[in-house]
């Protein structure tokens, strides 16, 4: 029995366990990859992570972005529309992290299950913009789903309406 395919396997999961990164190919802007800082304007649209998002969203988020903006805090765009090979990444990233999928499931969803990569999640930044997106959210429809995750937002309401209770983690 050739076990050198064995042995290659092996060494690559322990390879990249050591190295604390995937070997999936490189992400970019077509996956919805946010570069350099990490963060963009919910209004540059040349960027396919804010193309891409649910029109209605986006559109709740540059109006909390405005009014936001008119009391001096300024709204990011941490992560938006995602693809599923990037969703699949930031899970098997968190599997190696946590130590095991159940865990990892409390902070990413599965590229089934997430609403980024159906286009209708958000996470915006810094913190200053978190709470005050927390604090008005509900005024433009847009709700905090996870109580351990202050910066995901999603359309759950109309505005001026009642956010649904959080749910404790990304895992329910």
């Amino acid at each position: 029995m050739d076990l050198r395919p064995v042995l290659a396997a092996f060494l690559a999961v322990l390879l990249t366990s050591a190295c604390g990164s995937s070997a999936a190919a490189p992400l970019g802007d077509a996956d919805g990859f946010i570069p350099d800082n990490g963060s963009v304007s919910p209004f540059d649209t040349s960027v396919t992570a804010i193309r891409n998002l649910d029109p209605a969203l986006l559109a709740a988020v540059r109006q909390a972005a405005r009014d936001a903006q008119r009391h001096g805090i300024t709204v990011q765009v941490t992560s938006g529309w995602r693809s599923k090979a990037y969703q699949q990444q930031l899970l098997d990233d968190a599997v190696r992290k946590y130590g095991s999928l159940a865990k990892a499931r409390e902070s990413v969803n599965t590229p089934e299950k997430s609403t980024h990569v159906t286009g209708k999640a958000v996470d915006l930044g810094p913190t200053d913009a978190d709470d005050w997106i927390g604090r008005h959210g509900t005024d433009y429809g847009l709700c905090q789903v996870y109580s351990n995750e202050m910066w995901h937002f999603e359309l759950l309401t109309a505005p001026g309406g009642q956010c649904p209770p959080q749910l404790p983690n990304a895992a329910g």
